[in-house]
């Protein structure tokens, strides 16, 4: 560990997703930095799902990689089993996948913190976070120590005020095995921000030796496996996952401990994801469903330990084991650890700015599921945002946001500051209206640059990606430009099931066919493929085909610009805007949207009271931040 300081540029609070990110960026840039953990041994730990990337949640991770974070490179060295989901479906919602082994991860996590210069590792709590005149100076530990600060980066997890619950036992908690904080959420309360109770859950994990997997689907990973960072040569698939289902006698008995369940009984109160509900709520919810899918995946090369995945439950240890061994294949499993569920503190995030900093405290950046998200990909992008901007002020350079057009690193954190968080947030490909522009395999086109801009990317990176652009535009170029002649053509037109031609047809308007491909259309033509990298091929061969949407796609986005080119003067007062609704002026109000753009993502914002909005602005003068004397209805 580094000689320690008692002050530095910014102080990171947790080790988990987010405060990995926020402490590596905020360091990279050139910050000296500050992470306090509670336990050194704890940070990046895979507290639920040993797996990284997912529907969605694998595009999070390509865009973080794409600016510099670490996230995509700790997941390709600790990974053990790589996918590309959704293939079947269009390149839109192909997402990465990786299973992870839980010991590998968190390791390679501190050697990567414990490589920066500017970044000292502090094991402690943080009970107090200094403010004066409302702006971030300091924070106090629990030895008593202060540390002077300009930013704090709070990365709370699910440890703020945590209890973890199997059954009807209550423990203080934010982790198996690991203490909850108690003092900072009422801290945050007191500064006047609000704050909320979500909860989230695990599965128990079981004895490799003691399943019967002759009696489960064999789940293999991709070859060649693709790794998720452009820094990763090559990856490899090392273990093998196995799919089984609950059967009629696995639901009974799940439903014998309802009356025991922390949910059921009201010891829970917050709300859980949706998207990812327990085991217990799946039988509740879908009583005519016969069976739920179980996907049984290795914790590591070096344990026996088996994530459960399917199956996360808050239920009393009695009904998780004998509803176990109903599952084909699981019939002598032998529970390691039960599963349990985790309540906790969130502070609902219109209170901040895009920039992740809270709007009562300058300074005061919250990331991770302090701001009520789920998920190790959502909190990796917010640490990282938040983090960058934390360094941005402290050297006074201004502000880092992505809009939903660039990333879903924007959609997740435009649709945080606009909507209700009532549940745990969870990132899915629709929630991205321009998914076909955000797809996984373009990330480094769409923010490398950024990256590179701020430091976070090598030049040689940044190097490899204009080379690339040139490449990608040159052989745009030869297949606008080479036409096939029926005698070239007409044989692997008609092999693939298409039409033949009767006269010459260029390349590109070949490639719009359904069943041609770029690699077989080259290859009949005689091309030597071994000078076109996969990745250019793969680029120019979407944007040809779905050439049509993306431009569509396009115009859209130049709508939504304009949109959010029409600012809304900070200090308007939305309660002299007649003929909004109720439901409008409060939203307006509580969250004060800096465009029109903005202002039409609010949920409860109708697009009647846009249209007034829209019109009452016509009257404020240009440059001014005071609303009009005579309202629009009144001077029509």
């Amino acid at each position: 560990m580094r000689n320690r300081s008692d002050t530095y540029d910014v102080i990171v609070i947790g080790g988990g997703h987010a405060g990995i990110e926020a402490a590596a960026a905020a360091a990279r840039m050139g910050c000296r930095v500050a992470l306090v953990t509670m336990s050194l041994d704890t940070i990046g730990r895979l507290s639920c799902n040993p797996a990284v990337g997912g529907t969605a949640k694998g595009h999070l991770v390509k865009e973080i990689d794409a600016l510099g974070g670490v996230m995509g490179v700790l997941a390709d060295r600790s990974g053990i089993q790589f996918k590309l989901l959704n293939r079947s479906r269009g390149p839109a919602v192909w997402s990465p996948r990786s299973q992870n082994d839980k010991a590998l991860y968190p390791l390679f996590a501190r050697q990567l913190l414990q490589s920066l210069p500017s970044l000292t590792l502090i094991e402690g709590t943080v009970t107090e976070i200094l403010v004066r005149n409302d702006r971030v100076v300091g924070v106090v530990l629990d030895d008593r120590e202060q540390l002077k600060t300009t930013a704090v980066v709070l990365c709370g997890g699910t440890f703020l005020n945590g209890v973890m619950y199997t059954g009807l036992e209550a423990t203080t908690g934010g982790r198996f095995g690991e203490k909850s904080a108690t003092k900072i959420s009422d801290l945050l309360e007191s500064y006047g921000l609000q704050r909320g109770r979500l909860k989230t859950g695990t599965p128990p994990r079981v004895a490799l030796e003691t399943l019967d997997l002759r009696k489960m689907e064999i789940h293999p990973g991709d070859e060649p496996p693709q790794p998720f960072s452009l820094r990763t040569r090559s990856v490899e698939n090392k273990i093998l996952c196995y799919m089984t289902r609950t059967t009629a006698e696995t639901h009974e008995i799940i439903a014998e401990g309802f009356d025991r369940s922390p949910m059921f009984t009201g010891k829970i109160t917050g709300r859980g994801p949706r998207y990812c509900p327990s085991v217990e709520d799946k039988v509740y919810r879908f009583a005519d469903k016969e069976s739920h899918r179980i996907v049984l995946e290795p914790e590591g090369l070096g344990t026996n330990s088996v994530y459960v995945n399917g199956f996360s439950t808050s239920l009393p240890r009695d009904i998780q084991e004998r509803a176990l061994r109903t599952i084909p294949g699981m019939e002598n499993a032998r529970i390691l650890r039960y599963g349990y569920a985790v309540e906790y503190d969130f502070f609902y995030p219109y209170q901040l700015h895009f920039t992740l900093e809270t709007k009562a405290i300058r300074g005061l950046f919250f990331a991770g599921q302090i701001n009520g998200t789920s998920g190790y990909e959502e909190a990796a992008a917010q640490g990282l945002i938040a983090g960058i901007n934390a360094a941005l002020l402290v050297r006074g350079e201004g502000e880092f946001k992505l809009q939903r057009s660039e990333a879903y690193i924007g959609v997740l954190i435009d649709d945080l500051i606009n909507k209700d968080v009532d549940e745990p947030y969870r990132m899915f490909t629709s929630r991205a209206e321009y998914r076909l522009l955000l797809r996984q395999d373009n990330a480094d086109r769409r923010l490398l640059r950024y990256g590179y801009e701020l430091g976070l990317i090598e030049p040689e990176l940044y190097e490899q990606l204009l080379a690339k652009e040139a490449a990608i535009a040159q052989l745009h170029r030869q297949l606008q430009a080479t036409k096939a002649t029926p005698d070239a053509i007409n044989a692997y037109l008609t092999a693939i099931g298409e039409a033949p031609i009767t006269e010459a047809t260029s390349l590109e308007k070949l490639l719009r066919r359904g069943k041609v491909t770029l690699e077989g259309l080259l290859t009949a033509l005689g091309w030597d493929l071994t000078s076109l990298p996969a990745a250019v091929r793969e680029q120019v061969e979407l944007e040809i085909k779905y050439a049509g949407y993306i431009e569509r796609q396009h115009r859209e986005v130049e709508r939504l610009r304009a949109m959010e080119e029409k600012r809304i003067p900070p200090d308007i007062d939305y309660a002299a805007i007649p003929s909004l609704s109720t439901e409008a002026r409060e939203k307006l109000a509580k969250i004060r949207p800096h465009s029109l753009g903005q202002a039409s993502r609010i949920a409860g914002v109708t697009a009647a009271d846009l249209s007034i909005l829209a019109l009452y602005l016509r009257n404020v003068p240009r440059g001014t931040s005071t609303v009009p004397s005579e309202s629009p209805a009144d001077g029509r």
